[in-house]
């Protein structure tokens, strides 16, 4: 099935402190970038799968580059799709995941500090995620959207820092670019995304 791009809930200028040039650019041709090449890599596959010549090589071959490429340009595609969904609200926390983020952190400050450190460690993202195995929630730093991650998690709230999500509205200053982003979290959404990811039963 071929992927869709998904429209934005929000208007494009409608964020504090992250410009509407900055999200047309990061919705509208670099998570673009991600669904299109998801695409073509699918259709690439499948005409290899059908062929019945699939030939691998660890050093290099064309279904090695073209595995590669899918596990970097679906997590891009499905990350963005977290990154913009959780935008677009007031910022101001709230639903039983603020109450168990403060008790995994000491509170929700600590969690937001800890967060906040991860995203500034980290080369591409930092990742909210529900661990399927611990039934617990974790942060990851990831430097690619394909190194980093743990697989049986969900994603609750993707933080894409690359500079290009904030390059534009304020240079280098990544500081406050993440302050920003928690400024426009939509915490009803993280909160649905939350009940969704723990409800499901991986035994």
């Amino acid at each position: 099935m071929k992927k869709e791009l998904k429209p934005l809930s929000y208007d494009a200028g409608a964020l504090k402190g992250i410009s509407q040039k900055t999200v047309e650019i990061h919705h509208g041709k670099l998570y673009k970038g991600y669904v299109d090449k998801s695409n073509e890599i699918k259709e690439k596959l499948g005409s290899i799968v059908k062929s019945g010549k699939a030939e691998g090589n660890q050093i290099y071959s064309e279904l090695r580059a073209l595995k590669n490429g899918e596990s970097f340009a679906n997590n891009g595609a499905y990350l963005h799709e977290n990154y913009f969904a959780i935008l677009g609200g007031d910022g101001a926390p709230k639903g039983e995941i603020v109450g168990r983020l403060a008790e995994r952190y000491g509170s929700f400050d600590g969690f937001k500090t800890y967060f906040s450190a991860c995203g500034m460690a980290a080369r591409g993202w930092a990742i909210l995620a529900w661990d399927l195995h611990e039934k617990e929630l974790r942060i990851f730093a990831c430097d690619a959207q394909n190194h980093g991650g743990i697989w049986g998690t969900i994603p609750i709230i993707a933080m894409d820092v690359y500079e290009h999500s904030y390059f534009i509205d304020v240079g280098s200053d990544r500081k406050a670019y993440i302050e920003a982003f928690f400024n426009n979290l939509n915490w009803d959404k993280i909160e649905k995304f939350y009940q969704r990811a723990k409800k499901y039963d991986w035994e």
